[in-house]
C-alpha cells in the first residue's frame, strides 16, 4: 500500500509544481516550452520503468501474476507507449474543441490540468473495476479483444468531424447554470446579479473531460491486452496522461500534417485486439508488442512525412499546364 501512498504523492506534487509555480500566471505555451516539458514527463516515465524492475525484484508490490522484474519493466514500457500512441487521436479532438470554443491559448493549459485530475479519478476507477472483473470473469478478456477490433473498424471507417455543439453535457450543464457570453479571465464561474454562472471555459473543461471519458472506453481495454497487474496498468496510464498536456501544445498546430497517422493508431488498436482474444492460445512477448506498436507509430509518422514530400515537390495543376503550353 505504501508504494501506491508514494506514487500517488509524487503525482500530486509535480501537479502542484506545474500549476502552482511554473504556470501560476496564464500564458500562451510556447514550442520551446512544450517540447521541454514533454521531454520532462517521458524521461519521468522512462527513469519510473527503471523502478519498476527494481520495485518488483525486490516485492515491494504485490506481484499476483508472479512477473519477473523484467517481464514487469517491459509490460510498464508497453502499456505506456500503447496509451500515449492512442492519446494522439485525443489531441487532434481537443484541439478541435478549443478551435469550436475560441479557448484563448493562455487559458488552454488550465482547461488541459483541470481536464487531467478528472481524468486521473475517473480511470483509476475504471482499471480497478477492469481488473476485478477480468480477473474474476476470464471470458470478458474476449469481449474486450472484439470490442478494440469494433474500435479500429470505427476509427478506420468513419469520417465525421467532432460536434461539440451536440455533446449533451452543453446541454444539461446550461439547464442547471446561466453562461455568459464572454470569457471571464481564467475563471470557471462567475457571480451575476447573486447568480452563479459558467463560462465558456468551464463549458470547454466538460466537453474535454467528457471526450477524455470516451477515449478511456479505448485506452483501457487496450492496456488490458498487454498486463492486468492494477500497479503497471494504473501507473503506465498516469504517465502517459500526465504527459499528454505539453505534447498537445507540441503536436497540436502539427497533427494534421501527419496523415497516416490514424491508419497507424488502426493498426494498434487491432494488434491489441487481436493479442487479447489469443491470449490463451499464443504468447506474444513483450519485446515483440513493444516493437510492433513502436514501429507502427513510426512507420505512420515517416510515411505521412514522405507523401508530404512528394506532394510538396509535384508540380501544381497551374505549373503543368505552363509546361504543356511550352511544349506545344
Amino acid at each position: 500500500m505504501s508504494i501506491w501512498i508514494g506514487f500517488m504523492a509524487l503525482v500530486f506534487f509535480l501537479l502542484a509544481l506545474d500549476l502552482g509555480v511554473f504556470n501560476r500566471n496564464p500564458h500562451a505555451i510556447s514550442a520551446k516550452e512544450a517540447t521541454g516539458w514533454t521531454t520532462l514527463w517521458v524521461s519521468l516515465a522512462l527513469l519510473f520503468g527503471v523502478f519498476v524492475y527494481y520495485a518488483y525484484a525486490n516485492a515491494w508490490v504485490a506481484n499476483e501474476d508472479g512477473l519477473l522484474p523484467k517481464e514487469a519493466a517491459l509490460k510498464y514500457l508497453t502499456g505506456y507507449l500503447v496509451e500515449q500512441s492512442l492519446s494522439m487521436d485525443n489531441i487532434f479532438v481537443i484541439a478541435m474543441i478549443f478551435t469550436y470554443f475560441k479557448v484563448p491559448p493562455k487559458y488552454q493549459h488550465r482547461v488541459l490540468f483541470w481536464g487531467i485530475l478528472g481524468a486521473l479519478a475517473f480511470r483509476g476507477i475504471m482499471i480497478f473495476l477492469g481488473v476485478v472483473l477480468i480477473k474474476k470473469f476470464a471470458w470478458l478478456t474476449y469481449v474486450f479483444g472484439l470490442f478494440l477490433l469494433y474500435s479500429a473498424y470505427k476509427m478506420w471507417a468513419s469520417h465525421e468531424g467532432v460536434h461539440p455543439n451536440q455533446n449533451p453535457v452543453i446541454k444539461y450543464v446550461s439547464r442547471l447554470f446561466p453562461v455568459t457570453k464572454d470569457f471571464e479571465g481564467d475563471r470557471f464561474f462567475v457571480r451575476r446579479k447573486h447568480i452563479l454562472a459558467a463560462t465558456p471555459l468551464f463549458i470547454a473543461l466538460l466537453v474535454v473531460e467528457t471526450t477524455d471519458i470516451m477515449f478511456a472506453f479505448d485506452s483501457i481495454p487496450a492496456i488490458f491486452a498487454i498486463t492486468t497487474d492494477p500497479f503497471l496498468v494504473f501507473t503506465s496510464n498516469i504517465f502517459a496522461i500526465l504527459g499528454l498536456r505539453s505534447l498537445y501544445f507540441v503536436l497540436a498546430s502539427v497533427i494534421d500534417k501527419f496523415k497516416y497517422l490514424q491508419q497507424a493508431l488502426v493498426f494498434i488498436l487491432a494488434y491489441v485486439g487481436v493479442k487479447m482474444l489469443l491470449v490463451h492460445q499464443v504468447h506474444i512477448p513483450e519485446w515483440l508488442s513493444l516493437l510492433v506498436i513502436f514501429g507502427s507509430l513510426a512507420g505512420g509518422v515517416l510515411f505521412s512525412l514522405y507523401r508530404k514530400k512528394r506532394e510538396d515537390d509535384a508540380p501544381s495543376p497551374a505549373a503543368e499546364a505552363e509546361n504543356r503550353q511550352e511544349v506545344k
